[in-house]
């Protein structure tokens, strides 16, 4: 029997010796840099996620990386994944490099690499053209690209959260609502081979819903998830649907009363009706429901999760504006008898902007800063200009810059011109317009 076991116990043996010399022979390479992507942040202008081969020790990659400019900033996490956050309170006025290095738990070294970080929004706008209107995007540099043929009319306008696309509506003759989805690809995140900056690329238009309709709604979250109200002239017709990232194709059961609302972080859905305000829990979650009561109105999302700024109308016609938090009652910024145009807020509060139509025979648009007590920041009275009908006030954490479609009144009669993209100060609230001539304007997230 022995001559027999010897060799049976050899080929037994030799997987596990190969086994053996194997991990030997890896844990003997350099660390590798799996995957390095830009990651949603919610308190800070910016964040970045790496994944590597095996765990990293965080304090060395801390102490061999750079940034330059040199922005504060701080790693975060442990094991293979590892978050660069820029501090908040920061802004960008250019793009980042960014060398990468560092060591894994044992010791050895990762090869190091260079990247090109533009974390910045783009400005994506509608622009009157001949024949119709047309969406555009802006670069950096200040040219303007066309990502969609000209269509008639383009009533409808929003980029999906994760800068990976952008849902719009184009009117057709008969008045209905043909709804697209245009495709973007964002070179916002190149290895230092591609130092020069790449244009935003897309794709061409695809049909989100089979057949026209005779109205609609549309809401993103920072996932890519697409949120598509719609309807047509029969009784019945309305149906909300969740369009995922990942294909799903989900029938919404709730009844509103209005616009539902993707909650940023994703998860769940903003819900009105005539009772309140509803948070509703999405598949495949149990569902929960959570209500805030009382006549309110989502103005805008913070980007911290739960966070968000309300428009509450009272009886006696005076209206406010509330910070909700999570676990916390909502707090009141202002209440006052100005009609309230439009609102965004940065990372969980701490600043909020509110666009003001002050007096009502010749009413004059102001923009007012907030801090999250409610204690006023700044003030800017807007004197000839009006919002265009139908838009906001955007928020972009990394460039620290607002952004709205103003439109100036002519001196004399009042009519106004053509609405332009106006970039604000986010701090100073100093007004920047840009050309050409729009009809709305909100930023593409940096995807």
């Amino acid at each position: 029997m022995r001559p027999i076991a010897q060799p049976l116990l050899l080929a037994l043996g030799l997987p596990v010796l190969l086994v053996a010399a194997q991990q030997q022979l890896l844990l003997r390479l350099p660390p590798r840099l799996e995957r390095l992507e830009p990651a949603a942040a919610s308190a800070g202008p910016a964040a970045l996620q790496a994944h590597f081969s095996r765990p990293m020790r965080r304090s060395a990659v801390a102490a061999a990386s750079r940034l330059r400019p040199s922005l504060a900033h701080g790693w975060l996490g442990s094991g293979n994944a590892l978050r660069l956050s820029l501090t908040a309170g920061q802004r960008l006025s250019g793009p980042l490099e960014l060398d990468l290095a560092g060591a894994d738990l044992r010791g050895q070294a990762l090869t190091p690499s260079r990247w090109h970080w533009d974390p910045r929004g783009r400005v994506l706008a509608v622009v009157s053209v001949a024949g119709g209107e047309q969406l555009q995007l802006r670069e950096h540099n200040g040219s303007w690209q066309p990502i969609t043929p000209v269509w008639p009319e383009i009533p409808l306008l929003l980029p999906l959260g994760d800068g990976s696309a952008v849902a719009a509506a184009s009117r057709q003759g008969d008045g209905r609502l043909r709804l697209w989805r245009i495709p973007v690809r964002q070179a916002n995140l190149t290895p230092q081979g591609n130092r020069r900056p790449t244009a935003a690329l897309a794709d061409q238009p695809q049909r989100l819903l089979p057949a026209p309709v005779l109205f609609a709604h549309l809401s993103s979250n920072r996932r890519g998830d697409l949120l598509v109200q719609s309807g047509g002239p029969e009784p019945g017709s309305s149906e909300a649907r969740l369009l995922s990232r990942s294909g799903a194709n989900l029938a919404l059961p709730w009844p509103t009363s209005g616009p539902m609302q993707l909650l940023p972080e994703g998860g769940a859905v903003l819900v009105p009706d005539t009772e309140g305000l509803h948070l509703e829990t999405l598949p495949p979650a149990a569902p929960q429901r959570q209500t805030l009561p009382g006549s309110r109105d989502l103005s805008s999302f913070c980007p911290q999760a739960g966070r968000a700024v309300l428009l509450r109308h009272w009886p006696d016609y005076r209206r406010s504006l509330e910070l909700v938090e999570p676990g916390q009652p909502p707090r009141q910024l202002w209440l006052g008898r100005d009609a309230v145009v439009a609102t965004a807020c940065n990372r969980g509060g701490e600043r909020v902007w509110a666009l003001l139509l002050e007096g009502y025979q010749q009413p004059t648009l102001k923009l007012v800063m907030f801090g999250r007590q409610g204690q006023v920041l700044g003030r800017r009275l807007l004197s000839g200009w009006e919002l265009e009908p139908g838009t906001g006030l955007h928020w972009d954490p990394a460039s620290g810059e607002l952004l709205a479609a103003l439109r100036r009144l002519r001196r004399g009669d009042q009519r106004p011109e053509p609405a332009r993209a106006v970039l604000i100060d986010g701090t100073s609230l100093e007004l920047r317009p840009l050309p050409p001539p729009v009809r709305q304007a909100v930023w593409l997230p940096a995807g």
